[in-house]
């Protein structure tokens, strides 16, 4: 049978390779085949500085194709406390590393401020630059029975306007969220995808895809019969591996399940992508 393979790339995260270093990351997937990285900026320095980061996609040959603006807990402090200001950096990395995406997550609401500013203060933002901004699906924590977002507007950014949004399976594994509906519902608004599997606990758990219980294999296919041009990054959890052997594993694995789903019947796979007998 003839499949078609769309023109999306298939990336890694550098949060993948943790706790090893962003320039560990960039020789891990050069070598496993990986066609880009997405820097999590994060406390590491290398990771901060676009100007080693450029250094690292000269040396490896492998081009950063977003960048994640450090909006985590962990990284409050890092490109300053102002959370405009970090997306300001964050654009400037991107357009000095020739990246298409940032992605963001939406504000914690305890950022009332920034949160009650976001969603048009996103749109401001998109207006001045071709480099997408692409808000992440979060969502809620759960305790006894109960829900409660920490997430202002939305843990869930799909209602709220965003030109282009990132879809992450492991958030869609804890928010217990259809994430193919989801993916139906953004259609061309879906910019960038988090490859990850999650098995419906409140952990976010970032399983290598395949090993959950998250429709992985089902939208990639949908991704490729639509001719999908966006981003799937893989952002899998590889910290309990005790070798570099054994994160590599995990990131082979992850690399073949995406490629061997990334691909529809040709006569359904949209324009623009490649055709394989």
């Amino acid at each position: 049978m003839r499949v078609g393979v769309p023109a999306a790339k298939v990336a890694l995260s550098t949060a993948s390779t943790y706790p090893e270093s962003t320039p560990a990351a960039f020789e891990m997937a050069a070598r496993l085949g990986y066609d880009g990285v997405e820097i999590m900026v994060w406390t590491d320095p290398v990771s901060q500085d676009p100007r080693a980061l450029k250094r690292l996609v000269d040396y490896h040959g492998i081009p950063v194709v977003a960048i994640h603006s450090p909006c985590l807990l962990l990284t409050q402090r890092v490109w300053g406390t102002d959370p405009w200001g970090k997306l300001v950096r964050a654009r400037s990395a991107a357009e000095t590393l020739d990246a298409k995406t940032v992605v963001v997550h939406p504000p914690f609401r305890w950022q009332r401020d920034y949160g009650r500013d976001f969603i048009a203060g996103i749109e401001r933002m998109a207006q001045e630059t071709d480099i997408r901004f692409a808000v992440e699906n979060m969502f809620p924590l759960r305790a006894r029975g109960r829900e409660v977002s920490a997430y202002a507007p939305d843990w869930s950014p799909i209602e709220d306007g965003y030109r282009h949004v990132t879809l992450d399976l492991s958030h869609t594994s804890v928010s217990r969220s259809d994430a193919l509906a989801m993916a139906d519902v953004l259609g061309d608004r879906l910019a960038h995808v988090h490859l990850a599997d999650g098995v419906g606990s409140a952990k976010d758990e970032h399983l290598v895809p395949g090993r959950g219980t998250q429709p992985c294999a089902q939208l990639l296919e949908r991704l490729a019969a639509r001719g999908f041009d966006g981003t799937v990054v893989v952002e899998i959890n590889t910290r309990r591996a005790e070798t570099r052997a054994q994160r590599e594993a995990d990131l082979a694995e992850a690399l073949a399940f995406t490629r061997l789903n990334l691909a529809a019947p040709a006569a359904a796979a949209s324009p623009g992508g490649l055709v394989l007998p």
